[in-house]
């Protein structure tokens, strides 16, 4: 079974974070525990990361927030044939963290989706979206969630696990182990889809921090 690494953010997920709810839903799901969670030292960080990928043997995916969103990126590009999907979460500006140039600027090798707010405090939507580009990843922009954690109403989250879920069958597709659907496929929405899909009920999952 596939080892899955939980990155959390800057000062770390707490219990009611949505990161914490998927480790109780996810087998063989394991933190990644960073030396000082205060701190965003990125080569500190995917030092940590890169420890956890080569003490698990075998497939590894990975569930990524803000600042560990990037971590993961960077440090899971030396382990391409290992990583199976990524999931990475509201990620950080890596300008705000003048780390831009230490991360991945091509794609990552492996499926991945980057899931963004057009609200988020940390990153613009439209950086967002040149990042997923940038990387090769899906793209799921699910309107004005704020930073997509506990501040913003995201404790338990089973849309992001139904996402995730989705991602690791796609992994298992491209490895030949099970059959596709193709109501299971990645779909990636658009701002316009969002509205068309939620209309006025989008407003009620605005930031609330």
């Amino acid at each position: 079974m596939a080892t899955t690494l939980v990155i959390p953010g800057l000062y770390s997920s707490g219990p009611s974070h949505w990161q914490s709810w998927f480790e109780a839903q996810i087998p063989e799901s394991i933190r990644v525990i960073q030396r000082d969670w205060k701190r965003a030292d990125l080569p500190d960080w995917t030092g940590r990361i890169r420890h956890e990928i080569t003490r698990h043997p075998g497939d590894i995916f990975l569930v990524a927030h803000s600042f560990g969103a990037l971590a993961g990126a960077q440090a899971a590009a030396d382990y391409r044939e290992r990583i199976r999907g990524a999931l990475l979460v509201a990620p950080a500006d890596p300008e705000r963290f003048g780390v831009s140039d230490q991360l991945p600027s091509g794609p990552l090798g492996f499926p991945a989706v980057v899931i963004a707010s057009t609200n988020d405090p940390w990153m613009s939507i439209a950086r967002a979206s040149k990042l997923a580009d940038a990387w090769g990843a899906e793209f799921v922009d699910i309107g004005p969630a704020g930073h997509i954690n506990i501040e913003a109403g995201y404790g338990a989250w089973p849309e992001g696990l139904a996402i995730f879920n989705r991602l690791r069958r796609q992994a298992a597709l491209e490895r030949g182990t099970t059959k596709p659907d193709p109501d299971e496929r990645l779909q990636p929405r658009t701002r316009a889809a969002r509205a068309r899909e939620n209309g006025a009920s989008r407003e009620s999952a605005a930031f609330r921090s």
